[in-house]
């Protein structure tokens, strides 16, 4: 499986050619020094402002950092409306400066509350339109007003997300001397491993932004690429633009029919706000293999992710059919043993015994590892290797036949299943199934696990099992693939004991979660069933109930 990185706000993928251009190069673009004059007055052409009025930077940050060291400082505090890139204030601590915070909750750019918050000491006003991570704007009459009550004060306008917009603001405010804007090709232009951003200003701004950083910021062979990329003109990312537009409206519409408080965007991401399932959906995406971004320890963003769009058909398809998967499953399928039947004092005391009776010790803890290690659905097979473990070799149909005689029990003497008990409730099993159908992926022979969900009276929960008999073992996903044709859906959650149930599960693009048998060892399990890829690691069973509300 792909990963599918969403969490990161790159842009499209782009041709092929445009990296070929990179072997018939003139080596004297290796051997000199870099200049950015080309690639600068390319980008003031575009603009359409002159070239001392553009300086290109290593990627829009250089261009961020830049501004706040020459103009911040102790006594120059800079007004930053938030949340908002994390950077911007990484850069102000950097530069010694205070932070005037102001809240921007809204779609709605905070303009009177960044007008009240103003005075004569404020250095840097910045305001990122698109915003990262919420996707809102400002406008023109935003800009301006700003600008014009704060003579004093740098406007610093970050506009990474600008081609993504309805509107481009940037030619209509950079008449003004205390403006200057900031951009990169590192987003709708495909180039973030170039590492290529832009500052556009008055020329005195640019003089000092320019002043402020190293003579060679960027090196030569990105330069190269930048300004074929420029020359390539808008047609280069439009129907990537096109694309990412309808995604974004497709995508929040999934989201809030589902309940979900996304926000509207400019951008090519969603931000939305998930509750307390934030991080239950990002591992679900996570375990189906898409990285989206979330926002640990920032205050007023924890319950929020943030999700690039990956302006492909294809790729959207996943993220949607994965988040359809992790917000509206159509079914739960549950491994019998160790998630609803305690073994240890039946199948895994079988498998002591049968070793015991071919001179081999073997311990719960042996059973354990091997079932940690993998490839270890079937009992028969793992205390065969147990037993060879210990350098002692029988046939796999004797140690078959010596468990089935300890397990169902030989003769008049009772089997050791009559120890299994049922570990969650049967009234929540029913609970449960009154949500969403349910079913059983098993190693177990059919009569045996028919046997015990009937003996516990809950049989008539599960809409389909299925068996040895019935398809490979798992990690393949074919059971559980199996199970849900059989309950006649493609969305749902398998909980499992296993890394074997984790990788069927996640085969089967069903999210996986893991939950610890009764008895095992509570972390070296909880971290083989993440490393296995597992979405979450449920303390109980009745967990699933409140991840359903």
């Amino acid at each position: 499986m792909s990963l599918l990185r969403l969490n990161s706000n790159e842009g499209p993928r782009p041709p092929q050619a445009l990296l070929a251009e990179l072997g018939v190069l003139d080596p004297e673009l290796l051997r000199r020094y870099p200049d950015t004059t080309a690639v600068e007055t390319a980008l003031a052409t575009r603009i359409g402002v002159s070239p001392n009025r553009v300086v290109v930077t290593a990627g829009a940050d250089e261009a961020l950092d830049r501004i706040y060291r020459a103009y911040a400082g102790p006594d120059r505090p800079v007004l930053l409306p938030e949340p908002t890139f994390d950077m911007l204030e990484r850069f102000a601590a950097l530069a010694g400066a205070p932070l005037v915070r102001v809240p921007w909750l809204t779609d709605a750019f905070p303009l009177e509350e960044t007008l009240a918050r103003l005075d004569n000491r404020t250095a840097i006003i910045v305001i990122v339109s698109p915003n990262n991570p919420t996707g809102g704007v400002a406008s023109v009459d935003d800009v301006r007003r700003i600008a014009a009550a704060a003579p004093q004060s740098l406007l610093l306008v970050d506009q990474a997300y600008i081609e993504y917009a309805d509107e481009d603001i940037g030619p209509a405010v950079l008449d003004l001397a205390n403006v200057v804007v900031v951009r990169t090709m590192s987003k709708a232009w495909g180039l973030a491993g170039c590492r290529v951003g832009y500052a556009v200003g008055s020329s005195d701004v640019i003089a000092v932004v320019r002043a402020a950083g190293a003579p060679y910021p960027v090196a030569g062979p990105s330069l190269a690429l930048a300004l074929s990329q420029v020359r390539r003109g808008d047609a280069a990312f439009r129907a990537h633009v096109t694309q990412v537009r309808a995604e974004r409206a497709g995508l929040r519409r999934l989201l809030c029919a589902h309940g979900v408080d996304a926000r509207a965007s400019q951008a090519n991401f969603v931000y939305a706000d998930f509750g307390r399932r934030a991080a239950f959906v990002r591992d679900g995406l996570g375990a189906r293999g898409i990285l989206v971004r979330d926002f640990p320890g920032r205050a007023g963003l924890e319950t929020s992710l943030r999700i690039t769009l990956p302006g492909d058909s294809a790729d959207f398809e996943r993220l949607r059919g994965a988040l359809e998967t992790v917000l509206a499953p159509e079914a739960i399928v549950f491994d019998l043993d160790g998630v609803l039947a305690d073994v240890r004092e039946s199948q895994r005391a079988a498998m002591i015994a049968t070793a015991s009776a071919f001179g081999v010790t073997i311990t719960m803890d042996d059973i354990e590892n091997a079932l940690r290690a993998g490839d270890a659905a079937n009992d028969w097979i793992v205390t065969q290797r147990l037993v060879a473990a210990r350098g002692v070799q029988v046939e796999l149909e004797t140690i078959t036949t010596c468990f089935q005689e300890l397990y169902l029990g030989a003769g008049t003497a009772p089997g050791l299943r009559e120890r299994e008990r049922l570990i969650v409730s049967g009234g929540a099993l029913e609970r449960i199934s009154k949500r969403l159908p349910l079913a059983v992926v098993t190693g177990r022979p059919r009569d045996e696990a028919r046997w015990f969900l009937e003996r516990e009276g809950v049989a008539n929960l599960f809409q389909a099992v299925v068996c040895m008999e019935d398809a490979p073992r798992k990690p393949d996903p074919a059971p559980v693939r199996l199970a849900l044709s059989r309950l006649g859906v493609q969305r749902a959650w398998m909980v499992g004991n296993t890394p074997d149930d984790i990788r069927a599960a996640a085969g089967a693009s069903v999210v996986p979660f893991g939950i610890v048998a009764p008895g095992d060892d509570l972390e070296a399990t909880t971290a083989a069933l993440s490393d296995a890829g597992a979405a979450c690691v449920l303390d109980q069973l009745t967990d699933l109930e409140e991840l359903l509300s």
